[in-house]
């Protein structure tokens, strides 16, 4: 015997995972993360294979997205995220994910959650981990939501309709601050560093002073452990002073190594989310780092360029992506009041997902 649960496998940006109904999951969390880890590795809880379940066995390919409708005023929908901690059996809702959040809209209205409109749809989405809101929009002519268009998505193979992602008041959606030490460089094992959260917490420290260039491809700096571990004191040491606690068990806050721009955008990166390097950048994290090259004093002087610009290009292992920022010049200061980005989804699938019946 075995339970069935309804379903939908998207991909968002570029991540995929499971999307659910609230209404079709358990409200007790224990027992909700019990079946969650079922529905992605079935028996096989702790196998970073996920053989048994439907994870893709990357954290990039083992998330998931829990959405009902928002009490809130100034939100129509909530979005829950899962991230399921390959090889631990653990679920952990410390980070938001903006790969996974362009697909929300799109769920909420396959799955008859929300009303389309013609020719688009807009919904303001709460994103449950860090309270931040996100006005999305996407392409549903004639009621029905469209797939197919001529966006792209580094990282992504092919084309697809644009989803229009504006983030609204992100700034310290996590740590509570969006300089959460207090100061715009730390020095950590003799080290400098910028802690930073518009959204995604991250540290930000140079290539040069990891003894790297910043521009080798994610398998060798993930073969690379003296470079791991010296990434990892560093984030245990600061990430108390993040407000974050032991984040030893955590999957925030992430590293990011820049280095000087290769193909004419802002900064070049490399991103550890948090101890193995990101095949692209996640939209947050390039919302925190794109934030951080407009702080005067931070570790970006002298290594970004064009930074009196609105739209930020950040330079990663398979292309570019692209920030546009809507902000205000207060007494010299740079107030950030939303940044949008462009991101593409697809409904790969749906039904019923099968979880042992012992479970």
């Amino acid at each position: 015997m075995q339970t069935a649960i309804p379903y939908m496998h998207f991909r968002g940006g570029s991540s995929k995972g499971l999307f659910f109904k609230a209404t079709d999951l358990p409200d007790d969390e224990a027992v909700r993360n019990t079946i969650i880890l079922a529905a992605m590795e079935g028996y096989g809880q702790g196998d970073p294979r996920q053989i048994d379940g439907l994870g893709g066995a990357t954290s990039l390919t083992s998330k998931v997205a829990i959405i009902s409708l928002s009490d809130k005023e100034d939100a129509d929908i909530d979005y829950l995220f899962l991230q399921v901690v390959i090889g631990k059996g653990k679920i952990s809702t410390a980070q938001t994910c903006g790969n996974i959040l362009a697909a929300v809209v799109p769920f909420a209205v396959e799955s008859g959650m929300l009303k389309a409109n013609s020719p688009t749809t807009s919904a303001k989405v709460n994103m449950v981990n860090t309270g931040g809101i996100c006005e999305v929009t996407i392409e549903t002519p004639e009621g029905k939501v469209n797939y197919a268009g001529n966006a792209t998505v580094d990282g992504v193979p092919g084309t697809a309709a644009p989803i229009v992602c504006n983030y609204l008041d992100t700034a310290g959606a996590t740590c509570g601050a969006l300089l959460p030490t207090g100061n715009v460089k730390d020095i950590v094992d003799g080290i400098e560093v910028t802690c930073i959260d518009n959204g995604m917490p991250e540290i930000i420290i140079k290539a040069s002073d990891l003894g790297v260039t910043g521009y080798e491809m994610p398998a060798e700096l993930d073969a690379n452990e003296a470079l791991k571990n010296k990434l990892e004191s560093i984030r245990l040491q600061i990430g108390p002073k993040m407000n974050l606690g032991n984040v030893k068990e955590k999957t925030v806050p992430k590293m990011c190594i820049i280095s000087p721009p290769l193909n004419g955008g802002a900064i070049n990166t490399r991103t550890f989310i948090p101890h193995v390097c990101h095949e692209a950048i996640g939209v947050l994290g390039a919302v925190s780092t794109a934030t951080a090259c407009v702080l005067k004093g931070s570790v970006m002087d002298g290594i970004a360029v064009d930074i009196n610009q609105n739209n930020f290009s950040i330079e990663h292992p398979t292309g570019e992506f692209t920030i546009h920022f809507d902000t205000t010049n207060r007494n010299g200061n740079i107030i950030i009041n939303k940044a949008g980005v462009i991101r593409t989804a697809r409904l790969l699938s749906k039904g019923e997902v099968f979880i042992p019946g012992d479970i």
